[in-house]
């Protein structure tokens, strides 16, 4: 299958165009690269043998994705481009909305134009909002409780989807609500390589442990935890990126919708001893306050994808933290100082 992976080039764009390429599909990666690299494109190429058809587009304006889509030919669309930052969508709501939104109306309305009916839709577990439960499955209430644009902009998107599909029903769509990715590939090839402060916990701690930066600040350390910090379910990089396979592989008319997470939490500390042990190296931490909003335990409950994908994850905490450990070491200053960006 000729597949377009919009955003291709990012974190989990890269290993999902890794994982597709290694399972036969043909991949054509769009990406604006305004938070990602060509390089990671060329070591997708190394690490799977395979070419990869790379279109430049910023895929919010209409006309440029038109224009750079006309003559391409794909059966199926896997949309992961977006602004992902939570605390950025609260300094720059209007860019969040702009960026995500309007990207995935002016997907939708080239894939309807090409007659291409296949679509997987990277959302998040953000559209939970506060948990009502510690274990969270797909029946879990959404748009309630949200608190900051980024996770908006994806419950509004999956609205969109629904809708779209009313008037299109021959619409095959798949909505994938992520938990928390980390790590990398284990050749430490491919990686999250963000710019600026990681927004993220397991590159900060990754930095930490390489000395570049000073310790992690643990927000809040009283939550009804085992040790007290806050407990997230952390999904491997290349289980998700398998979840995406999956999707694909069980698209169907209708809107279907899967968390993908491992169902196993884990603490801000335990990743802090994990990612010690994997690298070998010191992570200092500091207990600070809390943060505004933050819940004490957010857990996946993924037996759907796992009954109807045929997918489960299949990796572990430590996996993640030797992999990220590994791609750290191999690529101390991220992908960008390779590029021409």
């Amino acid at each position: 299958m000729r597949v377009l992976l919009a955003g291709g080039a990012g974190y989990i764009g890269s290993h999902t165009a890794l994982v597709l390429l290694e399972a036969g599909h043909e991949v054509i990666v769009l990406d604006d690269f305004s938070n990602s690299s060509p390089e990671s494109i060329a070591r997708v190429e190394g690490l799977s043998g395979r070419s990869v058809t790379t279109i430049t587009c910023d895929l919010s304006n209409l006309g440029e994705a038109e224009r750079a889509l006309q003559s391409v030919e794909f059966e199926a669309a896997i949309h992961l481009a977006g602004f992902k930052a939570v605390g950025e969508s609260v300094q720059s709501p209007s860019s969040y909305y702009r960026n995500n939104i309007v990207s995935t109306l002016n997907l939708i309305d080239v894939l309807r134009a090409k007659n291409v009916r296949k679509l997987v839709f990277s959302s998040s577990a953000t559209v939970y909002g506060v948990p009502q439960t510690e274990r969270i499955d797909e029946s879990h209430p959404t748009a309630q409780g949200l608190t900051n644009p980024y996770g908006w902009s994806k419950a509004m998107i999956e609205q969109i989807i629904r809708d779209v599909h009313v008037s299109w029903p021959e619409l095959e769509a798949v909505l994938l609500r992520y938990f928390n990715p980390v790590g990398a590939h284990s050749s430490g090839q491919i990686g999250e390589s963000p710019t600026g402060t990681p927004n993220n916990l397991m590159p900060y701690v990754a930095q930490v442990a390489a000395g570049q930066r000073e310790r992690v600040n643990v927000f809040g350390d009283g939550y009804p935890t085992p040790d007290g910090t806050g407990v997230r379910d952390y999904i491997h990089v290349m289980d998700l990126a398998e979840g995406h396979l999956a999707a694909l592989q069980n698209l169907k008319p209708g809107v279907a919708t899967y968390n993908l997470g491992s169902g196993v939490g884990h603490s801000v500390l335990d990743v802090i001893r994990a990612y010690a042990e994997a690298s070998g190296k010191d992570v200092p931490y500091t207990v600070t306050g809390p943060r505004a909003g933050d819940v004490s335990t957010v857990i996946a409950d993924p037996t759907l994808a796992n009954q109807m994908l045929g997918w489960s994850a299949k990796r572990s905490i430590d996996d993640a933290c030797r992999d990220s450990s590994r791609w750290q070491e191999q690529n101390p200053d991220g992908l960008y100082h390779v590029s021409d960006k």
